[in-house]
Protein backbone atom coordinates (compact mmCIF):
# COMPACT_ATOMS: atom_id res chain seq x y z
CA UNK A 1 0.00 0.00 0.00
CA UNK A 2 1.25 3.48 -0.85
CA UNK A 3 0.26 6.85 0.59
CA UNK A 4 -2.81 7.27 2.78
CA UNK A 5 -5.44 8.98 0.61
CA UNK A 6 -8.99 10.28 0.98
CA UNK A 7 -11.18 10.21 -2.15
CA UNK A 8 -13.65 13.07 -1.66
CA UNK A 9 -15.82 12.18 -4.68
CA UNK A 10 -16.58 8.68 -5.96
CA UNK A 11 -19.85 7.88 -7.74
CA UNK A 12 -19.89 4.26 -6.57
CA UNK A 13 -23.67 4.13 -6.70
CA UNK A 14 -23.30 4.16 -10.50
CA UNK A 15 -24.67 1.05 -12.18
CA UNK A 16 -21.22 0.13 -13.52
CA UNK A 17 -20.19 -0.80 -9.97
CA UNK A 18 -23.26 -2.89 -9.14
CA UNK A 19 -21.61 -6.23 -9.96
CA UNK A 20 -18.22 -5.80 -8.27
CA UNK A 21 -18.47 -3.11 -5.59
CA UNK A 22 -16.58 -5.09 -2.96
CA UNK A 23 -13.73 -5.81 -5.36
CA UNK A 24 -13.55 -2.11 -6.27
CA UNK A 25 -13.38 -1.16 -2.60
CA UNK A 26 -10.73 -3.79 -2.00
CA UNK A 27 -8.56 -2.42 -4.79
CA UNK A 28 -9.03 1.10 -3.44
CA UNK A 29 -7.84 0.10 0.00
CA UNK A 30 -4.92 -1.81 -1.48
CA UNK A 31 -3.96 1.41 -3.32
CA UNK A 32 -3.97 3.39 -0.07
CA UNK A 33 -7.42 5.00 -0.36
CA UNK A 34 -8.52 4.55 3.22
CA UNK A 35 -11.63 6.76 3.21
CA UNK A 36 -14.17 7.63 0.52
CA UNK A 37 -17.03 10.05 0.11
CA UNK A 38 -19.76 8.49 -2.05
CA UNK A 39 -21.39 11.18 -4.16
CA UNK A 40 -25.15 11.61 -4.34
CA UNK A 41 -26.06 13.43 -7.55
CA UNK A 42 -29.81 12.85 -8.04
CA UNK A 43 -32.77 11.92 -5.88
CA UNK A 44 -32.32 8.20 -6.50
CA UNK A 45 -28.56 8.58 -6.75
CA UNK A 46 -28.40 10.03 -3.25
CA UNK A 47 -30.39 7.07 -1.92
CA UNK A 48 -28.04 4.77 -3.84
CA UNK A 49 -24.99 6.49 -2.36
CA UNK A 50 -26.27 5.68 1.12
CA UNK A 51 -26.83 2.08 0.06
CA UNK A 52 -23.15 1.89 -0.96
CA UNK A 53 -22.15 3.22 2.47
CA UNK A 54 -24.27 0.54 4.11
CA UNK A 55 -22.84 -2.22 1.92
CA UNK A 56 -19.26 -1.05 1.82
CA UNK A 57 -18.16 -1.19 5.42
CA UNK A 58 -15.84 1.11 7.33
CA UNK A 59 -14.33 4.22 5.81
CA UNK A 60 -17.31 5.25 3.64
CA UNK A 61 -19.61 8.25 3.95
CA UNK A 62 -22.01 9.97 1.56
CA UNK A 63 -23.15 13.28 0.18
CA UNK A 64 -26.77 13.92 -0.80
CA UNK A 65 -27.92 16.38 -3.42
CA UNK A 66 -29.09 17.03 -6.96
CA UNK A 67 -26.54 17.59 -9.73
CA UNK A 68 -27.51 20.46 -12.05
CA UNK A 69 -28.10 17.89 -14.79
CA UNK A 70 -31.04 16.65 -12.69
CA UNK A 71 -32.21 20.02 -11.40
CA UNK A 72 -35.63 19.64 -13.03
CA UNK A 73 -36.44 16.85 -10.60
CA UNK A 74 -36.12 19.20 -7.62
CA UNK A 75 -39.61 19.32 -6.09
CA UNK A 76 -41.29 18.84 -2.72
CA UNK A 77 -40.69 15.08 -2.78
CA UNK A 78 -37.01 15.59 -3.58
CA UNK A 79 -36.71 18.12 -0.78
CA UNK A 80 -38.18 15.65 1.69
CA UNK A 81 -35.88 12.85 0.52
CA UNK A 82 -32.85 15.11 0.95
CA UNK A 83 -34.02 16.21 4.39
CA UNK A 84 -34.36 12.58 5.47
CA UNK A 85 -30.93 11.70 4.12
CA UNK A 86 -29.28 14.64 5.82
CA UNK A 87 -30.73 13.51 9.13
CA UNK A 88 -28.35 10.54 8.87
CA UNK A 89 -24.94 11.23 10.46
CA UNK A 90 -23.24 9.28 7.67
CA UNK A 91 -24.28 11.95 5.14
CA UNK A 92 -21.60 14.60 5.54
CA UNK A 93 -22.17 17.19 2.80
CA UNK A 94 -24.92 18.89 0.80
CA UNK A 95 -24.53 18.20 -2.90
CA UNK A 96 -23.56 17.54 -5.53
CA UNK A 97 -25.21 20.77 -6.62
CA UNK A 98 -24.34 23.87 -8.62
CA UNK A 99 -24.57 24.96 -12.24
CA UNK A 100 -23.63 23.30 -15.53
CA UNK A 101 -24.13 25.34 -18.70
CA UNK A 102 -21.85 23.10 -20.78
CA UNK A 103 -24.51 20.46 -21.29
CA UNK A 104 -27.62 22.36 -20.15
CA UNK A 105 -29.44 19.10 -19.39
CA UNK A 106 -31.80 21.07 -17.14
CA UNK A 107 -33.02 24.59 -17.91
CA UNK A 108 -30.83 27.26 -16.37
CA UNK A 109 -33.59 28.73 -14.17
CA UNK A 110 -34.23 25.24 -12.75
CA UNK A 111 -30.51 24.86 -12.05
CA UNK A 112 -30.38 28.16 -10.19
CA UNK A 113 -33.51 27.30 -8.19
CA UNK A 114 -32.10 23.92 -7.18
CA UNK A 115 -28.74 25.44 -6.27
CA UNK A 116 -30.41 28.06 -4.08
CA UNK A 117 -32.51 25.43 -2.31
CA UNK A 118 -29.38 23.39 -1.57
CA UNK A 119 -27.76 26.48 -0.07
CA UNK A 120 -30.80 26.90 2.19
CA UNK A 121 -30.51 23.23 3.20
CA UNK A 122 -26.84 23.67 4.05
CA UNK A 123 -27.67 26.71 6.15
CA UNK A 124 -30.25 24.68 8.09
CA UNK A 125 -28.19 21.54 8.65
CA UNK A 126 -24.80 23.20 9.01
CA UNK A 127 -23.03 20.74 6.72
CA UNK A 128 -20.36 21.52 4.12
CA UNK A 129 -21.35 21.97 0.48
CA UNK A 130 -20.08 19.86 -2.44
CA UNK A 131 -20.41 22.01 -5.56
CA UNK A 132 -20.18 21.60 -9.34
CA UNK A 133 -19.57 24.38 -11.85
CA UNK A 134 -18.95 24.10 -15.57
CA UNK A 135 -19.20 26.97 -18.06
CA UNK A 136 -21.37 28.89 -15.59
CA UNK A 137 -18.85 30.80 -13.49
CA UNK A 138 -20.53 34.22 -13.49
CA UNK A 139 -23.97 32.92 -12.49
CA UNK A 140 -22.39 30.49 -10.01
CA UNK A 141 -20.63 33.39 -8.29
CA UNK A 142 -23.77 35.53 -8.44
CA UNK A 143 -25.73 32.89 -6.53
CA UNK A 144 -23.02 31.88 -4.06
CA UNK A 145 -21.15 35.07 -3.20
CA UNK A 146 -23.98 36.97 -1.45
CA UNK A 147 -24.69 33.93 0.75
CA UNK A 148 -21.13 32.76 1.38
CA UNK A 149 -20.88 34.23 4.88
CA UNK A 150 -23.94 32.23 5.95
CA UNK A 151 -22.34 28.90 5.00
CA UNK A 152 -19.67 26.71 6.48
CA UNK A 153 -17.04 24.88 4.44
CA UNK A 154 -17.58 24.71 0.66
CA UNK A 155 -15.66 22.76 -2.00
CA UNK A 156 -15.78 23.28 -5.76
CA UNK A 157 -15.29 19.67 -6.76
CA UNK A 158 -13.67 18.57 -10.02
CA UNK A 159 -12.28 22.04 -10.65
CA UNK A 160 -11.48 22.48 -14.35
CA UNK A 161 -11.43 26.25 -14.77
CA UNK A 162 -9.04 29.12 -15.31
CA UNK A 163 -6.56 30.79 -12.99
CA UNK A 164 -8.98 33.70 -12.63
CA UNK A 165 -11.84 31.39 -11.64
CA UNK A 166 -9.58 29.61 -9.17
CA UNK A 167 -8.68 32.85 -7.45
CA UNK A 168 -12.33 33.92 -7.33
CA UNK A 169 -13.02 30.72 -5.38
CA UNK A 170 -10.00 31.11 -3.13
CA UNK A 171 -11.07 34.69 -2.39
CA UNK A 172 -14.40 33.25 -1.16
CA UNK A 173 -12.55 30.82 1.12
CA UNK A 174 -13.65 27.83 -0.96
CA UNK A 175 -11.85 24.51 -1.09
CA UNK A 176 -10.77 22.96 -4.40
CA UNK A 177 -11.17 19.33 -5.47
CA UNK A 178 -8.96 17.99 -8.27
CA UNK A 179 -9.53 14.92 -10.44
CA UNK A 180 -7.96 13.07 -13.34
CA UNK A 181 -8.81 16.13 -15.45
CA UNK A 182 -5.30 17.35 -14.58
CA UNK A 183 -3.95 14.17 -16.24
CA UNK A 184 -5.65 14.97 -19.56
CA UNK A 185 -3.26 16.63 -22.00
CA UNK A 186 -6.17 17.57 -24.28
CA UNK A 187 -8.10 19.76 -21.87
CA UNK A 188 -6.40 19.91 -18.46
CA UNK A 189 -2.86 20.97 -19.27
CA UNK A 190 -3.69 24.68 -18.83
CA UNK A 191 -4.21 24.01 -15.11
CA UNK A 192 -0.78 22.62 -14.35
CA UNK A 193 0.96 25.99 -14.18
CA UNK A 194 -1.37 27.41 -11.53
CA UNK A 195 -1.98 24.36 -9.33
CA UNK A 196 0.78 25.65 -7.02
CA UNK A 197 -1.48 28.65 -6.28
CA UNK A 198 -3.83 26.50 -4.18
CA UNK A 199 -3.01 26.62 -0.46
CA UNK A 200 -2.46 23.24 1.15
CA UNK A 201 -5.33 23.74 3.57
CA UNK A 202 -7.78 24.24 0.66
CA UNK A 203 -6.73 21.35 -1.59
CA UNK A 204 -8.29 17.87 -1.88
CA UNK A 205 -8.27 15.09 -4.48
CA UNK A 206 -10.94 12.80 -5.88
CA UNK A 207 -11.44 10.10 -8.46
CA UNK A 208 -14.97 11.12 -9.63
CA UNK A 209 -15.34 7.42 -10.50
CA UNK A 210 -16.48 6.04 -12.91
CA UNK A 211 -15.64 9.20 -14.86
CA UNK A 212 -12.34 10.92 -15.66
CA UNK A 213 -9.92 8.02 -15.70
CA UNK A 214 -6.41 9.53 -15.63
CA UNK A 215 -5.09 9.42 -19.19
CA UNK A 216 -1.54 9.20 -17.88
CA UNK A 217 -2.14 5.79 -16.26
CA UNK A 218 0.43 3.19 -17.31
CA UNK A 219 -0.29 0.51 -18.22
CA UNK A 220 -3.62 1.70 -19.60
CA UNK A 221 -6.57 -0.32 -18.27
CA UNK A 222 -8.45 -2.35 -20.85
CA UNK A 223 -11.74 -0.81 -19.77
CA UNK A 224 -12.74 2.86 -19.50
CA UNK A 225 -14.27 2.76 -16.03
CA UNK A 226 -12.38 4.88 -13.55
CA UNK A 227 -12.23 3.71 -9.95
CA UNK A 228 -10.78 4.97 -6.66
CA UNK A 229 -7.75 2.67 -6.95
CA UNK A 230 -6.47 5.02 -9.67
CA UNK A 231 -6.42 8.05 -7.35
CA UNK A 232 -2.65 7.73 -6.78
CA UNK A 233 -2.16 8.82 -10.39
CA UNK A 234 -3.96 12.10 -9.68
CA UNK A 235 -1.70 12.46 -6.66
CA UNK A 236 1.39 11.83 -8.79
CA UNK A 237 0.47 14.45 -11.38
CA UNK A 238 -0.47 16.98 -8.71
CA UNK A 239 2.79 16.48 -6.84
CA UNK A 240 4.72 16.87 -10.08
CA UNK A 241 2.92 20.11 -10.95
CA UNK A 242 3.54 21.53 -7.48
CA UNK A 243 7.16 20.28 -7.32
CA UNK A 244 6.42 18.50 -4.06
CA UNK A 245 6.91 14.98 -2.76
CA UNK A 246 3.95 12.66 -3.28
CA UNK A 247 3.99 11.68 0.39
CA UNK A 248 3.69 15.33 1.42
CA UNK A 249 0.82 16.02 -0.97
CA UNK A 250 -0.94 12.87 0.21
CA UNK A 251 -0.53 13.91 3.84
CA UNK A 252 -1.92 17.41 3.50
CA UNK A 253 -4.74 16.64 1.04
CA UNK A 254 -5.91 13.84 3.33
CA UNK A 255 -5.64 16.06 6.41
CA UNK A 256 -7.60 18.79 4.62
CA UNK A 257 -10.31 16.32 3.60
CA UNK A 258 -10.64 14.98 7.14
CA UNK A 259 -10.93 18.48 8.51
CA UNK A 260 -13.43 19.53 5.81
CA UNK A 261 -15.81 16.58 6.29
CA UNK A 262 -15.09 15.87 9.95
CA UNK A 263 -13.69 12.41 9.23
CA UNK A 264 -11.88 10.39 11.87
CA UNK A 265 -8.29 9.36 11.52
CA UNK A 266 -8.18 5.98 9.75
CA UNK A 267 -7.68 2.87 11.83
CA UNK A 268 -4.11 1.61 11.82
CA UNK A 269 -3.65 -1.18 9.28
Amino acid sequence: MGCDLVDIGANLGHESFSHDLQAVLGRARDAGVSQLMITGASRQGSVDAMAVVERGGDGLWATAGIHPHHAEEYDAVTEEVLAQLHADPRVLAVGETGLDYFRDLSPRPAQCFSFERHIELAQRCGKPMFLHQRDAHDDFMAVLKPLRDKLGAVVVHCFTGTREELHDYLDLDLHIGLTGWICDERRGSHMLEFLPDIPRERLMIESDSPYLMPRTLRPKPKHRRNEPAFLPEVLRMLAQARSEAEADVAAYTSATARSFFGLPEPAAS
